[in-house]
């Protein structure tokens, strides 16, 4: 059975008498696409900035790729990689400006960074672009760099929020094509996403409501259990209910 990398044990976030994510469980498995959903306001975003190691628990337990998430944050943060909703790199910098910056930030060797940028730089085929502030490019390259910068330093788990909001279906579709690449080397993918067609490309999912896991399998028992033809039905089952209204 493949390696159990993130462990969530009734995983919970208070903010006074509001309960952001309520004893979130679940496992996620080592090279897996885990898709995490949920409309805005099911707490998708407050499990995710937990799991990272950026927000401390009310209560409940997690393991993030064999670390503890409340004694040991900063070993977690070394071995994820993070792509936020808003794009994550500095738009004033060139693009082999920002590989080098967060190569270094993930501790790699000046030898390391030079080797990766040069494959990570062959790869997306910026080559004519280098020297370019990211600010200048288009969203498309923007969210592809910023993945493959999240990936640079071969982390055992990435997270990413939202990665392809706002751009069009080619470069998801292509976007998508780097995740299945990064899956296929080991490297766990835990995707939030509100394109129910792209919870179809996922192993498993997880949907939240109102911060409660509400149901959690592969996209096709899901849809046989609910009785319904995509996953839009699904989750429109599951969330019409739903008593929040924004995050």
């Amino acid at each position: 059975m493949a390696e159990i990398v993130i462990k969530a044990e009734k995983l919970t976030k208070r903010f006074g008498d509001f309960i952001a994510a309520n004893e979130i469980t679940f496992d996620v498995y080592a090279g897996e696409i885990f898709g995490f959903l949920g409309a805005n306001g099911a707490g998708k975003t407050t499990a995710m900035r937990m799991l990272c190691g950026l927000s401390t628990p009310s209560s409940g337990k997690a393991i993030i790729a064999g670390f503890d998430i409340y004694k040991q944050t900063e070993s977690i943060k070394k071995n994820i990689g993070y792509m936020s909703q808003k794009f994550s790199l500095y738009e004033d910098l060139t693009v082999i400006e920002n590989i080098t910056f967060f190569g270094g930030i993930y501790g790699l060797s000046d030898k390391e960074i030079k080797e990766k940028s040069e494959i990570l730089i062959q790869q997306l085929g910026l080559q004519g672009v280098t020297k370019k502030l990211v600010g200048s490019l288009p969203l498309g390259w923007k969210q592809k760099l910023s993945f493959s910068v999240a990936v640079l330093h071969e982390p055992k788990i990435v997270f990413l929020d939202e990665p392809t909001g706002g751009v069009d279906p080619v470069t998801r579709r292509q976007f998508w094509d780097l995740i299945y690449e990064a899956s296929d080397k080991g490297i766990t993918i835990f995707v939030t996403t509100h394109y129910m067609d792209e919870a179809e490309y996922c192993n498993r999912i997880s949907m939240m409501v109102d911060g409660v896991v509400k149901a959690l399998d592969t996209p096709s028992n899901l849809k046989q259990e609910f009785a319904a033809g995509t996953m839009d039905e699904v989750f429109f089952e599951l969330a019409r209910g739903a008593k929040r209204k924004g995050d």
